[in-house]
């Protein structure tokens, strides 16, 4: 066990930009998609996968070849680089936190459902109790953050993302779809049905997280890696995108195996309770339950820390986890994520909705590191070559179409 530990500790940012990716965003986004369109839209989670790791990996070596953080270094080397860092900052900002909302929201309620299902009696007090749980925590996630310490951090997300994994890919056992729809969801099409230009918008906004790459930097130097750890990096890099990839897909294959052929959507944070327990009994699904709360707490951490560590990037590239400022925006995002539990609205709709916002901001993202491994006077010779270029037009062309697809899926709204 000492040495699993020690080998998932390695992947340790790994873990970080997993965090970031799959939340109950990504969770819920994936059981909508599963069970309204089958597999159908299993070609954008492997494309954003593959961007998303391509991105990961430029962030990464990037602060590795530089010692510097993204907004900062946009900032300081780009011509325009000040006007485009404070937009990714509000845009990033205000997607994270809208997804904050959800993620607390369906956590909550999930661990409602999850005590109603032996506890019957709790249930003519959903609201009192939903607040109750969803304010206890918030409340110790926020402790855990005032403590301040990116080793803590990090094995706390491991310890989630390990428990995700592990019981989305156990539920998959138990229910999944057939090899030929998979292999059928491999070909790029959008279906042609209300709400598929939304589902493809939001599965971008989730996976394609724009915080993931942002971030990269600075967990980078909080993990202590230099220029000598460029192997490292790029494997972690690696193990995020095929995990994300995994991850997700096992989730969607469940939904679609559980509820796309019987016609059962999910609407509601029940729904997934009433339509997967005769199929999977209430063991397997506890698990998979278990495994949607580890994905909503995974995701708190790396949602309430976004803004702080933006601006600090911004103004200095360093993150200050122990100042005054950490502590009161970190803590006004602990508030502004009981939003959802104290007005008692239906989490579920409102996460997918504020997956498609993360989308806007993307392209920003993507055009500001092509410029900066681009720049030879910072990179020297790591510059980026013509493959990683390729790829990163590839992905920028990529978020372009859907950011304009997210555009039609709004006003469709």
């Amino acid at each position: 066990m000492t040495t699993i530990i020690k080998a998932l500790l390695g992947f340790g940012p790994a873990f970080l930009a997993i965090g970031y990716t799959i939340g109950t965003g990504s969770v819920t986004s994936m059981i909508v998609a599963g069970s309204t369109f089958g597999m159908q839209l299993l070609w954008v989670l492997l494309l954003s996968c593959l961007f998303s790791g391509v991105l990961i990996y430029a962030y990464g070596n990037f602060a590795l070849v530089t010692g510097e953080t993204a907004l900062y270094s946009f900032k300081k080397h780009l011509r325009f680089g000040k006007p485009m860092a404070i937009l990714i900052i509000i845009g990033v900002t205000f997607g994270q936190w809208n997804s904050l909302i959800g993620i607390l929201g369906i956590s909550a309620n999930i661990l409602f459902e999850m005590i109603a299902m032996y506890f019957p009696s709790v249930v003519p007090h959903k609201y009192e109790v939903v607040l109750a749980i969803a304010t206890v925590v918030i409340a110790t996630m926020y402790a855990i953050l005032l403590i301040g310490k990116y080793s803590l951090f990090e094995k706390i997300l491991v310890i989630f993302v390990s428990c995700m994994g592990l019981s989305f890919i156990l539920s998959l056992f138990v229910v999944h779809p057939l090899p030929v729809e998979v292999a059928k969801g491999l070909i790029p099409v959008i279906p042609d049905v209300a709400g598929g230009k939304m589902m493809v918008a939001a599965f971008v906004g989730t996976t394609m997280a724009a915080a993931t790459f942002l971030s990269r930097p600075l967990f980078i130097q909080g993990k202590g890696w230099t220029i000598k750890d460029s192997g490292q990096q790029k494997k972690d890099a690696i193990v995020a995108a095929i995990l994300v990839f995994i991850i997700s897909g096992s989730v969607m294959a469940v939904a679609a195996g559980a509820l796309y052929h019987d016609g059962k959507k999910v609407t509601d944070v029940l729904d997934m309770v009433t339509a997967l327990e005769p199929i999977a009994g209430k063991g397997a699904l506890t698990v998979f339950f278990f495994g949607t709360l580890a994905a909503g707490l995974s995701s708190v951490f790396p949602c309430m820390l976004i803004a702080p560590l933006l601006i600090e990037d911004y103004r200095s590239g360093k993150l200050d986890t122990q100042s005054k400022q950490f502590r009161i925006i970190t803590g006004i995002a602990a508030l502004f994520a009981l939003t959802i539990p104290v007005l008692g609205f239906n989490p579920v709709q409102g996460q997918i909705l504020t997956q498609v916002f993360n989308v806007f901001v993307l392209p920003l993202v993507i055009l500001g590191i092509i410029l900066t491994i681009n720049n030879k006077k910072l990179m020297g010779l790591h510059a980026a070559g013509y493959l990683l270029n390729l790829i990163l037009g590839l992905a920028l062309l990529f978020s372009i179409i859907i950011s304009f697809n997210g555009v039609l899926a709004l006003s469709g709204q």
